[in-house]
């Protein structure tokens, strides 16, 4: 099985992350996150699946639960504290790119 969790990490860092598509295991296993944590990201709407009621992810919310942890240790906030931090920094990267593509 970690053979399989290593592959699936490597995924998710190197595929285009709107491309590859994991199942709940696979996202799970790739982000070190229990399954009843998953679904609860999903009820409160801090990810989402592909389709409603679907149990397929992209490796984009891979990346994004793999940046939350990180924040939430670093920082000490919870969840919905990491997720707002991080909508916040994806804002500012797009906001930068815009910014640098207009000048």
């Amino acid at each position: 099985m970690s053979e399989r969790v290593m592959t699936t990490e490597a995924l998710v860092l190197r595929a285009p992350r709107s491309e590859l598509v994991l199942s709940l295991s696979e996202l799970c296993a790739a982000t070190g996150l229990s399954e009843r944590q998953t679904t609860r990201l999903l009820r409160l709407g801090i990810i989402e699946s592909n389709a409603p009621g679907s149990a397929q992810f992209t490796a984009a919310t891979a990346y994004r639960l793999k940046r939350m942890g990180r924040l939430q240790k670093e920082l000490g906030v919870g969840s919905v504290g990491a997720s707002i931090i991080l909508r916040l920094l994806e804002r500012l990267a797009d906001l930068e790119g815009r910014l640098a593509r207009s000048i």
